[in-house]
C-alpha cells in the first residue's frame, strides 16, 4: 500500500485543507507525491476539458499540469445518478479509476486521494468513499471536527463503511480545535482513539483566517452585481457592520470590514467611517467592500452613476448592489461555507503551515513500506 485516501465525517470539515497540507508537506520531506480527486461533484471547464474544481486548485498551488483523466477521472454531474440507475452499463467508472491509479502509482512514491463529502457520498453509483478507497488500495485518514463525545460518535459511524470494505484507517486528524480545548481533547480523544486502534495524527487549532470569505464569495451569496472596483473582489472580509450602526463602539476590528448599507444611508455611513478612522489615527480605509442594499423586492432600482462617492474611488473599494434588504443580505452572508480556492492564496499557505506544524508525519509514514528519501 502506498496510497492515502483523505475522508471526513461530513462536508466542510476540512478535507481540502488537510489534503493540501499533506501533499505539500510530503513533497517538502522529499517524497514524490501525487494528487487525485477520484470522484468529483463540483466541476469547472479547464483548457476545454471538465475537471473537479479542487483538482484545478491543486494543480495551481502544488504546480503540476492537470490531466482530467488522471487527476479528476470521475465527475458525477447533474443527471448522472438517474441515468446510472437506469443504464449502469453505460458507465465505466471503475476503469477510469483504475487507469488513473495505475499511472499515478507508477510515477510517485505516494499518492494522496481527496474524498468527496461524507463517506457515503457516491453510493448511488457504486462509488462511496469507502468503495473508492478499496479500489485504489488506499489507507484512509479521517478528518473530524474538534470535540470528544460527538466526534467519537461521528467517527464510529463514518468508519463503519471503511471497516465493511476492509480499508485500513491510517489515522485521524482533528480539525478546528479551540485553542483552550487542545489539551483536553488531546487527552480524552487520544485515549479513546487508542482503544479503537486509530492513531491520532494531529490536532489542528481553529484558525479564523481559513474561515474568512472574500468579496466575490459574498457577491455570490447575495446574488449581487459589482458596480465599482471589480479588480479588488479578492479582498478578504473579517467582520460585517451595518451602515446604521457605524460608531466607534461597534468596531470589533479596524481592518477588512464589510459595510452593508441601504442606498439612502451611503453618505451618512461613509462620513461615520471617516470619523472613526480619524479618531483611531488610521490612514487606510478599514473597508474591504460595500454592499448597497435594496428593499428586498426590486432588482433595477439604482443608477450606477449615483454610487460615485469619492471615498470609493480614493480607496479602490469594491461596491456591490443587491436586491436584498440589509437583514436579508446579512443572513445570506452568515450562512456562507468558506472553502479554499485559487482566489485565496493566503489560505493555501496557512493550510500547509498548519499541517506541517501539527501533524505527526513519522506516525503516518511508519505505516508505509517505502524507503525514505535522502534529505
Amino acid at each position: 500500500m502506498k496510497n492515502i485516501y483523505v475522508a471526513a465525517t461530513s462536508q466542510h470539515v476540512g478535507k481540502t485543507t488537510c489534503t493540501l497540507g499533506l501533499v505539500a508537506n510530503l513533497l517538502e520531506r522529499g517524497f514524490q507525491t501525487g494528487y487525485c480527486k477520484p470522484v468529483g461533484q463540483k466541476h469547472v471547464t479547464f483548457n476545454g476539458t471538465v475537471a473537479d474544481k479542487d483538482a484545478v486548485l491543486f494543480s495551481e498551488v502544488i504546480g503540476f499540469d492537470i490531466d482530467p483523466e488522471i487527476h479528476s477521472p470521475v465527475i458525477i454531474g447533474r443527471g448522472v445518478t438517474k441515468d446510472f440507475i437506469d443504464h449502469p452499463e453505460k458507465f465505466k467508472f471503475e476503469k477510469r479509476l483504475a487507469k488513473a491509479d495505475r499511472i499515478l502509482t507508477e510515477q510517485y512514491d505516494l499518492v494522496v486521494y481527496e474524498g468527496t463529502g461524507h463517506p457515503g457520498v457516491g453510493s448511488v453509483v457504486g462509488l462511496s468513499n469507502a468503495r473508492v478507497a478499496k479500489h485504489l488500495q488506499a489507507g484512509v485518514i479521517m478528518v473530524v471536527e474538534g470535540g470528544i463525545g460527538s466526534t467519537i460518535d461521528m467517527l464510529n459511524m463514518c468508519t463503519a463503511l471503511f471497516r465493511e470494505e476492509q480499508v485500513p484507517v491510517l489515522g485521524v486528524i482533528v480539525n478546528k480545535v479551540k485553542p483552550e480545548k487542545v489539551e483536553e481533547i488531546q487527552y480524552f480523544l487520544g485515549k479513546k482513539l487508542e482503544e479503537l486502534g486509530y492513531p491520532l495524527l494531529g490536532l489542528l487549532p481553529y484558525d479564523q483566517s481559513l474561515s474568512l470569505p472574500i468579496m466575490e464569495t459574498i457577491r455570490q451569496a447575495v446574488h449581487g452585481k459589482v458596480m465599482l472596483n471589480e479588480e479588488n473582489m479578492n479582498n478578504r472580509v473579517e467582520d460585517i457592520i451595518a451602515g446604521s450602526l457605524v460608531d466607534t463602539e461597534e468596531f470589533t476590528t479596524f481592518q477588512n470590514l464589510l459595510l452593508v448599507t441601504s442606498f439612502k444611508r451611503i453618505s451618512e455611513a461613509i462620513e461615520k467611517v471617516e470619523q472613526v478612522t480619524r479618531q483611531k489615527g488610521i490612514e487606510e480605509s478599514p473597508l474591504s467592500g460595500v454592499i448597497v442594499t435594496s428593499d428586498g423586492r426590486h432588482h433595477k432600482w439604482i443608477d450606477p452613476t449615483e454610487l460615485n462617492h469619492p471615498y470609493f474611488e480614493q480607496h479602490k473599494i469594491p461596491v456591490i448592489t443587491t436586491s436584498l434588504d440589509t437583514y436579508g443580505s446579512v443572513v445570506k452572508i452568515s450562512r456562507i461555507e468558506v472553502k479554499i480556492n485559487n482566489r485565496t492564496p493566503w489560505k493555501s499557505k496557512r493550510a500547509i503551515e498548519l499541517i506541517g506544524e501539527h501533524v505527526n508525519f513519522d506516525i503516518l509514514l511508519d505505516q508505509f513500506r517505502i524507503q525514505r528519501p535522502n534529505r
